[in-house]
C-alpha cells in the first residue's frame, strides 16, 4: 500500500515516540523509519491476521491462534490479560440517539460514546439565529464555543458504560435541558472558569488513530463506520505475528472511583468515535469527522453549516472551523481562515485564540454522503486529509 502525505506526516511524528514499544520498530518502522509519502508499505502479519478473521468471524480474532498471540504478548509484558477475558467479549447492536436542529433529524451512537454531547450543543445552539448572525461571525461562534463547553461537561458529569451506570441518557438531550443551558449563555463574555460538572481528568487528547468512511449504493442505502485505536497507533505495542498494535482506549477511564467512568473490570470507557446521520424529508446525509474529543464540536458544526447556512456537504466539511481541546477555560483553536474581525472581536469577549493552519488537523477531518432522495447521490472530503470522494466505476469486463 502507498502511504498518503499525512499518513506519512502521523507516522513520522508517532514512530519516534513509539519505536522502543515492544514489536513496533519491527512492524511499523521497516528499514528503520516510518515510510514516507508514496512509499509501499507491507505488513504480511497483518494479511495473514484478517485472512483469520475473514474466515472464522468474530472467533478468528477473540479465539484461537490470533487470541492465543495476543495474550502471549500480553503476559511477558506483565499485563494480565487471558484468553477468557478476549472469549467474553460480545458485540453489541445499539439504538442510535436522536434531536432535531431546524427541521433535521440528527442521529448519533448513544452512550458509552461523545454523541450525546454533539446533540446537547444543538438543542443549546437551535435557540440562537445564527443564520442571521452569519457564518463565523463572533456572535455565531460564541454561542457555539459557549455551548460546547455546557455540552462536554454533562457529557464528562454523567456519560459512562450503561450497563454499569444509569445515565440519564432523556434529560441530557431535552429540548427543556437545551433552554436552560442557552439562557445561561452570556453573549458578551465567555466563561472561563470550570463548569460545575467538569471532571478534571486528561481527557483533551485529539486523536489521530482513527478511520472514517462512509458509503452510498445506488439504492441510497447508507453506512457511516469510524474505528479507532485512539491514540496514534493506540499503545504502540504489537504481538509478533499479529501486524497491528494493541488500543489503549482504556485511557479514558477515570481513576477517581465512584464516577460514571470510573475503572472497572469488564466495563468500557467513555469513547470518542461517533459515525452520524442526519435526514430532512427525503434527504439523508451520512457523515463523520475524526479527531478525539474534537468530534462532537466538530459534528455540530458540520450540522450548522448546512441547516443555518445552507452549505453542500463538500463546502460544510471544508468551511473553517474551530476546536476547543479541554473542557474548562478559555483556551481555543481557531483557523486562521476565520475573518480578523471575528477573531477580534472573541478575543474582547475573553475567549484566549490560538490561530493555527488554515486547513489544520487540530480541526479533524472528516468525509459526507448524501442522497436527495431523488436518485442523485452526492460524495465529499475534508481538505485537511488524504481522503477522497471515489464514485463507482462502470463495471468493465475486459470486452471493452
Amino acid at each position: 500500500m502507498p502511504i498518503a502525505e499525512m499518513v506519512s506526516t502521523v507516522w513520522e511524528e508517532t514512530g519516534a515516540t513509539l519505536r522502543a514499544q515492544p514489536g513496533f520498530e519491527q512492524t511499523f518502522l521497516p528499514n528503520g523509519h516510518a515510510p514516507k509519502t508514496g512509499e509501499l508499505f507491507r505488513d504480511p502479519d497483518l494479511a495473514d491476521s484478517l485472512q483469520l478473521v475473514a474466515a472464522h468471524g468474530r472467533d478468528g480474532f477473540y479465539r484461537g491462534a490470533l487470541a492465543q498471540k495476543i495474550v502471549a504478548f500480553s503476559t511477558e509484558q506483565g499485563g494480565t490479560l487471558s484468553e477468557a477475558d478476549l472469549a467474553d467479549f460480545q458485540p453489541e447492536w445499539v439504538q442510535p440517539i436522536s434531536t432535531t436542529y431546524r427541521g433535521w433529524t440528527v442521529s448519533e451512537l448513544p452512550p458509552n460514546s461523545q454523541g450525546v454531547a454533539a446533540l446537547s450543543m444543538l438543542n443549546i445552539m437551535e435557540r440562537f439565529p445564527l443564520g442571521d448572525y452569519g457564518h463565523n461571525s463572533a456572535k455565531a461562534l460564541h454561542v457555539m464555543i459557549e455551548a460546547k463547553k455546557l455540552a462536554y461537561a454533562d457529557l464528562l458529569q454523567y456519560v459512562g458504560d450503561p450497563r454499569f451506570t444509569h445515565v440519564p441518557t432523556d434529560q441530557l438531550l431535552s429540548k427543556e435541558l437545551g433552554r436552560k443551558r442557552a439562557d445561561s449563555i452570556d453573549p458578551n463574555q465567555a466563561h472561563c472558569g470550570v463548569l460545575p460538572s467538569v471532571l478534571t481528568d486528561k481527557l483533551n487528547a485529539m486523536g489521530k488513530e482513527t478511520t472514517y468512511l462512509t458509503v452510498i449504493d445506488k439504492n441510497g442505502n447508507i453506512v457511516s463506520l469510524i474505528q479507532s485505536d485512539y491514540s496514534a497507533f493506540g499503545t504502540g505495542l504489537v504481538a509478533p505475528g499479529t501486524g497491528f498494535a494493541l488500543q489503549n482506549r482504556g485511557e479514558l477511564f477515570t481513576l477517581e472511583p465512584g464516577k460514571p467512568n470510573s475503572l472497572e473490570p469488564h466495563k468500557r470507557p467513555l469513547h470518542t468515535i461517533i459515525p452520524a446521520f442526519m435526514q430532512k424529508g427525503d434527504e439523508t446525509i451520512g457523515f463523520g469527522i475524526m479527531g478525539g474529543f474534537n468530534q462532537a464540536q466538530a459534528h455540530a458544526q458540520f450540522v450548522s453549516n448546512i441547516a443555518d447556512f445552507g452549505m453542500n456537504i463538500q463546502a460544510a466539511l471544508g468551511a473553517a472551523r474551530f476546536t476547543k481541546p479541554t473542557f474548562g477555560g478559555c483556551d481555543l483553536l481557531v483557523e486562521s481562515r476565520i475573518p480578523e474581525t471575528a477573531r477580534r472581536d472573541l478575543t474582547a469577549k475573553g475567549h484566549r485564540l490560538e490561530v493555527v493552519a488554515p486547513y489544520s488537523l487540530e480541526m479533524g477531518r472528516g468525509n459526507a454522503v448524501m442522497s436527495d432522495g431523488q436518485g442523485t447521490h452526492y460524495g465529499a472530503s475534508d481538505p485537511r486529509a488524504d481522503g477522497e470522494a471515489i464514485p463507482e466505476l462502470p463495471h468493465w469486463d475486459g470486452a471493452q
